[in-house]
C-alpha cells in the first residue's frame, strides 16, 4: 500500500508549524482523493475530505470492491484546527459522514459550503440541522473564516440541475489573501469552462485526473491529457492533479497529465499524499 509522505502525528505538526508562520504564503496539503487541507495566516480549510475507509466497507462484498490504494492520511478527529469545510457533490467520496462527523464534533464552530441543491441530502446522510451548511449555486459567493468561495458548475458527466435549476455538482474558486484557487470537485469537460476560469485569474487548480471508462460503472472525470490542457486554457498559474491513487478499480497514473503539461508549458506539481505544496 502507497505510503503519505507525512502522516498522523508528523502531518499533525508540520501543519501546526506552517499555520503560526508568519507572512502571506499559502500552504497546502494532499490528503488523497479530491481532499486537501488549505492553510493561510491561520485560518485552515479542508477541500472534499475523504479520511475513512467507509467505501471500502460498504462495496466488500460486492461486484465492485473499493480496494483502498494509498495509507490513510490522518483521522479526522485530529483535525481539532478546522475552519471551513466543503462538500463539492453528495458522492461520498467527497461527503463522507465518517469523515464529517467526527471532523464536526471536533470543530464546534465548523461552517460547511455545500450546493445548495443538497441540502436536504446533505441534511439527512450527516443528521444535522438543515439551516446549519452554507449552500451556492451557479455564480454565488459566501465568506466563511477570511474564505471566499464562488460556486462554478462541474459536469459529472453533465452539467446536472435540479427541479429548480440549481446545479447538485459544483467547483469552488477560493480567494483567500491575494490568492485564488479553483477546486473543481468531480467533473468532465463542458462548452466555456476555460473561459469562465480564466477570469478568475486562478494561481492553483486542483483536478481530478481519473478518466472516464464505462467498465468502471462510475460518474467520469478528466482524465490527465485534458487535465492539464484546461489548467493551460483556464490561464493557470499552477495545477495540482488529484482522484487517482485511492481505489484500484478507478485510478490512473499521472504520466499522460505530466506528458501533456510538459508538452504545451502547463506549470504543475504532482503531490503525493500528505506532502506539503507552498505558494509564497
Amino acid at each position: 500500500m502507497i505510503q503519505p509522505i507525512l502522516r498522523d502525528e508528523a502531518l499533525l505538526e508540520d501543519v501546526r508549524a506552517m499555520r503560526q508562520a508568519a507572512g502571506d504564503a499559502l500552504h497546502l496539503w494532499w490528503l488523497g482523493q479530491s481532499g486537501f487541507l488549505v492553510v493561510h495566516g491561520g485560518a485552515c480549510l479542508l477541500l472534499d475530505p475523504y479520511l475513512s475507509d467507509s467505501l471500502t466497507k460498504k462495496y466488500a462484498l460486492t461486484d465492485k470492491p473499493h480496494v483502498r490504494m494509498t495509507e490513510r492520511v490522518v483521522a479526522p478527529e485530529k483535525l481539532d484546527f478546522i475552519d471551513v469545510v466543503t462538500s463539492s457533490h453528495n458522492h461520498t467520496d467527497h461527503l463522507d459522514a465518517e469523515t464529517l462527523l467526527p471532523l464536526r464534533a471536533a470543530n464546534p464552530g465548523l461552517r460547511m459550503i455545500i450546493p445548495e441543491a443538497n441540502r436536504a441530502f446533505v441534511a439527512e446522510r450527516l443528521g444535522t440541522d438543515p439551516a446549519w451548511p452554507v449552500g451556492l449555486d451557479d455564480g454565488e459567493s459566501a465568506q466563511c473564516a477570511g474564505f471566499e468561495f464562488s460556486a462554478v458548475p462541474s459536469a459529472h458527466e453533465t452539467v446536472e440541475r435540479d427541479e429548480y435549476g440549481r446545479c447538485r455538482f459544483l467547483g469552488y474558486i477560493v480567494r483567500v489573501g491575494r490568492w485564488s484557487i479553483y477546486h473543481s470537485g468531480d467533473t468532465m469537460l463542458y462548452n466555456g469552462m476555460a473561459e469562465r476560469l480564466r477570469s478568475s485569474a486562478l494561481d492553483l487548480v486542483l483536478l481530478p485526473i481519473n478518466g472516464a471508462r464505462p467498465e468502471r460503472r462510475v460518474a467520469g472525470n478528466l482524465d490527465g491529457r485534458e487535465a492539464a490542457r484546461l489548467a493551460h486554457e483556464a490561464g493557470a498559474r499552477l495545477v495540482v492533479p488529484c482522484h487517482y491513487e485511492m481505489f484500484e478499480f478507478n485510478t490512473a497514473a499521472p504520466d499522460e497529465f505530466i506528458a501533456e503539461a510538459k508538452r504545451i508549458g502547463q506549470p504543475y506539481r504532482v503531490l503525493r499524499a500528505g506532502q506539503r505544496l507552498d505558494l509564497s
